[in-house]
């Protein structure tokens, strides 16, 4: 973990938040080999051969994770956020939400695949 992305997951404020962050951050590792991570507007930014494949952030109450390139992706309802462009899609994930790492690793995946 590059520093400045490992002082953002550590200075997050809402305690449990920190571990959703984590666990992401690792999905995206083991998704997409070779990642690039920069801390960018603030937030953790992940990039495969200089092109945007996803940004962590945390706000008061929530953690998103949006998706870049994904137009394609398939995932079952409610998984994503409703709005938003088509190649764009956000996960945001609330306390105690049970989150399904797996297909959030596979859409990963998927989304990196393309470029």
């Amino acid at each position: 973990m590059s520093d400045p992305v490992k002082e953002y997951i550590q200075n997050i404020k809402q305690e449990w938040q920190i571990p959703v962050c984590e666990r992401i951050y690792q999905e995206v590792h083991q998704a997409i080999p070779n990642v690039e991570e920069k801390l960018q507007y603030g937030k953790p930014h992940f990039r495969k051969d200089g092109k945007y494949v996803a940004v962590l952030s945390s706000a008061k109450g929530w953690v998103t994770v949006t998706i870049f390139n994904a137009t394609a992706l398939e995932a079952p309802e409610g998984f994503f956020e409703a709005d938003g462009p088509p190649e764009r899609k956000t996960v945001k994930i609330l306390k105690e939400q049970t989150v399904d790492y797996e297909l959030l690793g596979k859409l990963l995946k998927q989304a990196a695949a393309t470029l």
